[in-house]
């Protein structure tokens, strides 16, 4: 069940027996957080590939063939890193609403209705901010970023891939808090997103595509909480 789909459910707790909520112990947040990462992983790979790909084909041409597994292989680590950084940070927030009361324990989304659609409005503006408009340029020219901030060396592609991790999670931190509203397990909602993310970074339409996802997101949210009042 999704936070969407609770509005007769408005004030809903977490089911008795399932522990107190907020209360993790080290294990449980470690838990969560790879969670969150491998999550993250597997929805960002389809997007960073080709980009991957463009270096190893760039370094073959200037006569670096030899090193690329390598300096492919810090790029993607250096990458996925800034998304750990993400993941961190998700953990802190869901434990942060779940002790406020705001996120379920037990099924790890948003308890009430109007949270889930404020935060499809909140996703759907920033589809539209100068922020979201730069990162998702910056994604969608791989070339451009490696010619303009190419570094040599395994430490050199590492700095790059976090660089350019920074950028993609500028991009994306907005689509991936929807997590909360789809349902962080809902496997149907992490492909339509992963799927989502790939067309707006790799398709010749994918801005036009970003900004009418925003206007569908922000009319979504608008209907949901029309529909709750």
């Amino acid at each position: 069940m999704t936070a969407l789909e609770m509005t007769s459910m408005r004030g809903m707790r977490d089911m008795p027996g399932a522990g107190e909520p907020g209360v993790w112990s080290a294990s449980y947040f470690l838990l969560v957080f790879l969670m969150w990462w491998v999550m993250m992983v597997a929805m960002m790979l389809p997007s960073i590939l080709s980009t991957v790909l463009l270096q190893a084909s760039l370094m073959r041409h200037a006569g670096r063939g030899n090193s690329v597994q390598a300096v492919s292989a810090a790029f993607l680590s250096g990458y996925l890193l800034a998304w750990a950084g993400f993941s961190l940070a998700a953990t802190a927030v869901q434990w942060t609403l779940e002790v406020a009361g705001v996120v379920s324990a037990t099924m790890m989304t948003l308890i009430d209705t109007v949270p889930g659609a404020l935060v499809l409005i909140s996703a759907g503006i920033y589809q539209f901010t100068p922020l979201k408009v730069a990162c998702l340029e910056h994604c969608r020219s791989p070339a451009k970023f490696l010619t303009e901030r190419r570094r040599f060396g395994v430490a050199g592609a590492l700095r790059m891939g976090a660089e350019h991790g920074t950028y993609c999670l500028g991009c994306c931190w907005f689509l991936m808090a929807l997590l909360f509203v789809g349902g962080i397990m809902n496997l149907y909602w992490i492909v339509a997103l992963t799927v989502f993310v790939a067309l707006e970074k790799l398709t010749p339409w994918g801005i036009v595509l970003s900004q009418a996802a925003g206007v569908g997101l922000v009319a979504w949210g608008g209907w949901v909480i029309f529909a709750w009042l």
